[in-house]
């Protein structure tokens, strides 16, 4: 840690001691529950302290990566050399009249939330993905009929260079698992969506339909960062995989989920190479069984 103790110190001036943790396990900031050690990760509290940090890091030449929850990560064992930024502090929301505005840390099921309290539909489909709103508008995330392209009317980013800039809806181009913001290495600081009014107890009957839907879809009892693969034109991932003869199969503590073959979980003690040498023999399998080429919908960082 000596070569980083001048980024350190500086650091300290920015943040709170709490906020600032060393030699960090992945593990413990992932929904996958695996991945080595982050040299530094950080949480920053304020749009300005996230600045200062990004500068800080700027100056001193030292790798950064931003996340959200960490629900779409895949970190190697082999950790990160360098500055994980999670935004997870930054989850202020705030309603005015139908609209929603959450800083880009905000979690998803708290907007959904939100929205319930506020008698406001349309944001239903989210009530149970787990992630953070910045994370979802980067992916343009959606489920069960529902998308971030549908209610999302402006999103304020932030460049490389620290440039705040505010695009609507059409500036994001928000499309499957693809956005300006993932095109141009944004960082997502906050987003406003539009919704209807609606009637409560309509809004809860539906969150409560989604949410069965999900228990009794979905390995939610596993470690897990959701459908592994992308929808492939035309196919869908889960059924190639099933039809590849591949439900249950594992590799190390690593596993396809027997309830839905779309998850790749962690089973019991995975690694970070458990699930990347089950992810490339899924890939290899279905490819070589329909001439299909599945594309990994996680992210992946980090050294071996």
């Amino acid at each position: 840690m000596n070569h980083y103790s001048y980024l350190i110190s500086k650091l300290e001036k920015l943040l709170d001691k709490e906020d600032i943790l060393l030699n960090e396990s992945m593990k413990n900031h992932t929904y996958f529950k695996v991945g080595g050690k982050a040299d530094i990760l950080i949480t920053p509290k304020t749009i300005e302290d996230l600045i200062a940090s990004i500068k800080v890091c700027d100056d001193e030449k030292t790798l950064y990566y931003i996340i959200g929850n960490g629900s779409n990560l895949l970190v190697k064992d082999g950790g990160f050399r360098g500055v994980i930024i999670k935004l997870s502090k930054l989850d202020n929301i705030t309603v005015d009249e139908d609209k929603i505005i959450a800083l880009g840390g905000a979690q998803l099921k708290d907007m959904s939330s939100c929205a319930l309290k506020h008698n406001l539909t349309g944001f239903e489909f989210a009530c149970g993905i787990p992630g953070s709103v910045g994370g979802a508008v980067t992916m343009n995330a959606g489920a069960y009929d529902g998308e971030m392209v549908n209610v999302v009317t402006e999103a304020m980013v932030m460049d490389k260079d620290c440039n705040i800039i505010t695009l609507r809806n059409g500036d994001l181009e928000l499309g499957y698992r693809t956005s300006a913001v993932m095109k141009y290495n944004y960082i997502v600081l906050s987003v406003t969506i539009k919704l209807k009014k609606a009637d409560a107890l309509k809004i809860k009957a539906r969150i409560d339909e989604l949410t069965y839907r999900r228990e009794d879809k979905q390995p939610l009892e596993y470690p897990s960062a959701g459908s592994t693969f992308k929808r492939p034109e035309g196919h869908f991932a889960g059924k190639l995989i099933e039809d590849s003869g591949l439900k249950g199969t594992a590799i190390g503590g690593a596993a396809v989920s027997d309830k839905h073959s779309g998850f790749i979980i962690n089973k019991k003690d995975a690694t970070a190479k458990d699930i990347l040498d089950l992810i490339e023999f899924v890939q290899k399998t279905v490819s070589k069984n329909f001439n299909v080429d599945l594309h990994p919908e996680v992210r992946i960082i980090g050294e071996d």
